[in-house]
């Protein structure tokens, strides 16, 4: 189930129209209470949110997603008018995973709508990656630390899976937007240090692992 929270009634009854042709389970909610109520009854797949809304904007609401077990790892698009790069970083860096600015196509919505929900499918069978006090289980999504388990977004658990099955090979930044986000992404170079930035600070000491190669990108080194 994808739900979308928006309280405009014209695009949230196109986009729930468009998801639904396409194939997809969908439900709107044109206030936050709405949809607080709707995710204690099921747990969506995909939340799609935007960012001005009554009673509490969506960057509220996307950082107690992810500050909720439940929900943490729920794939996150921003949907909104607001579309400075200064507005996106803010998004990304609240641990969203995608940002759509107004107006959109809606081929283009239903694309990246296809691409979180299949990086978001579980893949790898039981393969394990065990760097130093670093423990990566992409067939549980999981990742730990000296033995204590961490909550990351799609993106992050997505960048760091691709630097362990890639362990000592750097990736420019161009790169990793290719094989993460998979379209070319306004800011994007921003984007990507975003993301190592809040990858490093959950990882604590194992973030050392993340080295910068100047001039070029960055990759997982050596315990």
């Amino acid at each position: 189930m994808i739900y979308f929270v928006e309280d405009d009634d014209s695009i949230r009854e196109l986009v729930l129209y468009t998801l639904n042709n396409a194939g997809y389970e969908a439900k709107g909610f044109s206030r936050p209470s709405l949809f607080w109520e709707a995710v204690q009854i099921e747990r969506p797949r995909l939340v799609l949110l935007d960012i001005m809304l009554p009673e509490e904007d969506g960057l509220q609401i996307l950082k107690k997603l992810r500050s909720a077990s439940s929900t943490s790892r729920v794939p996150i698009m921003m949907l909104t008018a607001k579309s400075t790069e200064y507005d996106k970083v803010i998004g990304l860096d609240y641990g969203a995973d995608d940002y759509l600015p107004k107006p959109f196509g809606m081929m283009e919505l239903i694309a990246r709508v296809k691409a979180l929900l299949r990086r978001a499918e579980v893949v790898d069978g039981d393969k394990e990656y065990v760097i130093g006090s670093l423990r990566i289980t992409p067939s549980r999504h999981k990742v730990s630390v000296d033995g204590h388990e961490l909550s990351l977004t799609l993106k992050e658990f997505e960048m760091l899976t691709l630097f362990a099955e890639n362990q000592g090979i750097v990736f420019t930044r161009d790169q990793l937007l290719t094989k993460i986000w998979g379209y070319a992404f306004d800011g994007e170079s921003r984007t990507v240090d975003v993301h190592i930035r809040s990858l490093r600070q959950k990882l604590g000491d194992a973030g050392k692992l993340i080295e910068t190669v100047r001039g070029i990108g960055y990759k997982l080194g050596e315990s």
